[in-house]
């Protein structure tokens, strides 16, 4: 599962790939549960036909869904991951998945343990070709105490045992898990998907797309 991913800095970066400005407070470079980053949904305005009123929007929200129902953003911690065998059924998600809160998640890369060595090596995967992820998720608007909005979403995976890279991470007893990273061309049919075609987009990324390398700095081989 993922709960560690590094965001982009540079505002003109966001914007050449996603199409979208980033938010003001586009949140820290590395993200944990919790922290404050930034994520793309359709915009709620965008079948006006307006011209003026973009495809996509960018909004600052906490990483880890938080549903209307719980009493504070300590959720988190448990839900910034949603499986897509479960999504549907989790009470944490399934408004989220009901009500089609489609997300992109901008990323540069994500951060998984290593465990061949016989200790956790934390390693770095990212696109081979150097272009920043577009992960799946969902969002989700929740009411303080305060009576402010706050935003929030998840990285939605899938499994990943017989993928040849994200197969070799976490420890050998424990299910191979990856996040669902988007082809770039199929951003905004993500955001429109429907209940019926959402699950199409559910598909491991191509372990050949996909570089990974050790905090060392040294590259990971896809060998077991």
């Amino acid at each position: 599962m993922c709960s560690h991913y590094q965001t982009l800095k540079e505002r003109d970066r966001y914007w050449r790939h996603f199409g979208v400005e980033p938010p003001l407070e586009p949140g820290k470079g590395d993200m944990w549960p919790g922290y404050l980053g930034t994520f793309i949904r359709r915009h709620p305005h965008a079948d006006v036909e307006d011209e003026a009123v973009p495809e996509r929007e960018a909004l600052p929200g906490l990483f880890g869904l938080v549903p209307h129902w719980s009493l504070d953003t300590k959720i988190t911690r448990h839900t910034y991951n949603a499986r897509s065998e479960t999504v549907a059924s989790k009470p944490s998600f399934r408004e989220a998945w009901k009500h089609a809160q489609h997300c992109i998640i901008p990323a540069e890369a994500f951060y998984e343990p290593d465990w061949r060595s016989g200790r956790a090596v934390p390693t770095r995967i990212a696109r081979a070709d150097g272009e920043p992820m577009g992960i799946a998720g969902l969002w989700s608007s929740w009411r303080s105490p305060k009576d402010e909005t706050v935003h929030s979403f998840t990285m939605l995976t899938i499994n990943a045992d017989a993928h040849p890279l994200m197969g070799l991470f976490h420890k050998p007893t424990d299910e191979k898990r990856m996040v669902v990273v988007l082809p770039d061309d199929r951003y905004d049919d993500w955001l429109n998907a429907s209940p019926e075609h959402k699950h199409s987009f559910l598909r491991p990324y191509p372990a050949p797309a996909l570089q990974a390398m050790p905090a060392s700095g040294v590259h990971a081989t896809l060998s077991p």
